[in-house]
């Protein structure tokens, strides 16, 4: 797949974690299609720069907290995508906290269907 396939693939599978967020939580509003897409974007941009960046700079403090920190930064990414997007707003740190699993969640069953979608379209590899 190609990287601008799988960017869009990224953009919209977070975009769809932010609806179902939405639907399920209701300290969560996000009115409009704008909102869902600035705030996709801005999450999947955060989750693939900063979020790497931070979690090196504090794995002191994930080791020590069992993993409770990583919970703290990925509630901070879901933080900044509110913050850029307009008509979206979460009250409350449970909130958050279900926004964060729900993102999780679905990404992580779009990453399984892209893995399986994907299967029947590599090339075979060549053994010499």
């Amino acid at each position: 797949m190609s990287y601008a396939i799988r960017l869009a693939l990224a953009w919209a599978i977070n975009a769809a974690a932010l609806w179902v967020a939405n639907g399920l939580w209701d300290g969560v509003r996000i009115h409009g299609w704008a909102a869902y897409l600035i705030g996709a974007a801005v999450l999947g941009i955060s989750n693939t720069l900063v979020k790497p960046v931070l979690a090196v700079l504090t794995l002191p403090l994930i080791i020590v907290t069992l993993g409770f920190f990583y919970l703290v930064i990925n509630i901070a990414m879901v933080a900044l995508a509110e913050w850029a997007a307009p008509r979206f707003s979460i009250d409350g740190f449970w909130s958050y906290v279900g926004v964060v699993v729900v993102v999780w969640a679905v990404n992580w069953i779009g990453n399984q269907i892209e893995e399986e979608v994907g299967k029947g379209r590599r090339r075979p590899r060549m053994i010499y």
